[in-house]
């Protein structure tokens, strides 16, 4: 009798096993997540606004998750060595990527990449949407659209202005905005973000730029830079009275950007599901709306479904206008 009851309870013991491998591991794993350091990756220089805003997330996922989030800077080929990184990265949820729209709506359509950016992330949240702004060196004689267009046309080609690299949405705003003028201006790329760009611009070495309202602000406030417009639908709260470029004369000229979490294809959606609701408790809390509003971004609440849809757009409208711009991408 002892024996057959020890044979019954073995026989058990080893089902139970065999049903504990037959549960999918990632539903185990979603349960208990997260139970390491989860790594966040961009492609950006140290202090750039990816670089800020990626920093100011990790800690605030951090406290929120229970886990430590640190932040991994992978910058180089406008953003394509970490999204390549974690593209190919497992899908457990430790490793995520902050990254721009341009870098995956835009980009890959301008370069060979060995990603696809529609089939190989599961978008999680957006962090934030925002405006360029347009500003000129003060030596630069146009204090309008109107007035720059016309310069432009005077002087042929010999406008310049700068972006931190050839696909980059700054670059990409300087296209469209010659494209719709039907003007040429002289486009200088730098590498490793903008603070390079943004110190020529100061100096006088590159006449105009496209960049991030949180940068040029600053140098706006001291007259050492002149906003010209902001590629948005909407002027910024920081400047009401510099009008947008469509106001300013370029009608139907348009260009939103924004920034988002990613992990690669196949994460389990209920570990997305758990970081896209730590990401709406941190876009909702003050100090990160002051922070945004500081910078010209604006927090904005996307299911991870939304996301999606909002790159699958994007992708699809920046595929489009490279394509009918594709000889003025130099």
């Amino acid at each position: 009798m002892l024996q057959r009851l020890a044979t019954v309870l073995y026989g058990s013991a080893r089902l139970g096993i065999a049903l504990a491998w037959l549960l999918p591991a990632c539903a185990l794993s979603a349960d208990a997540y997260p139970t390491k350091t989860i790594r966040l990756v961009h492609g950006y220089a140290t202090s750039s606004s990816m670089d800020i805003n990626a920093r100011t997330i990790a800690q605030k996922l951090s406290l929120l998750l229970g886990q430590q989030v640190v932040v991994d800077g992978r910058p180089g080929a406008t953003g394509m060595i970490a999204n390549e990184f974690v593209a190919r990265s497992a899908p457990d949820g430790y490793t995520l990527l902050a990254a721009p729209g341009s870098a995956l709506a835009a980009t890959p359509h301008l370069q060979k990449v060995s990603f696809d950016p529609l089939r190989d992330f599961a978008p999680i949240a957006p962090i934030g949407e925002f405006s360029h702004l347009l500003v000129a060196h003060p030596a630069v004689p146009a204090k309008t659209v109107r007035e720059l267009v016309a310069l432009a046309k005077a002087r042929k080609g010999n406008l310049s202005y700068g972006s931190n690299g050839v696909g980059s949405a700054y670059h990409l705003a300087g296209v469209l905005f010659c494209a719709m003028a039907d003007i040429d201006m002289l486009h200088v790329p730098y590498r490793g973000g903008g603070s390079t760009a943004i110190s020529d611009l100061v100096t006088g070495r590159v006449d105009l730029m496209w960049n991030s309202p949180v940068f040029l602000l600053p140098h706006v406030s001291l007259s050492r830079l002149r906003a010209i417009g902001v590629t948005g639908p909407a002027r910024i709260a920081a400047l009401p009275d510099v009008p947008t470029i469509a106001e300013g004369g370029l009608r139907g000229y348009e260009l939103v950007g924004w920034q988002g979490i990613l992990a690669p294809a196949a994460t389990p959606n209920e570990i997305i599901s758990r970081l896209n609701s730590a990401m709406q408790t941190i876009l909702s809390a003050p100090d990160v709306k002051e922070q945004w509003t500081a910078q010209g971004m604006e927090a904005v609440a996307r299911t991870p479904d939304q996301f999606a849809a909002r790159l699958r757009a994007d992708y699809e409208s920046y595929g489009k206008l490279i394509s009918r711009i594709a000889g003025k991408l130099d």
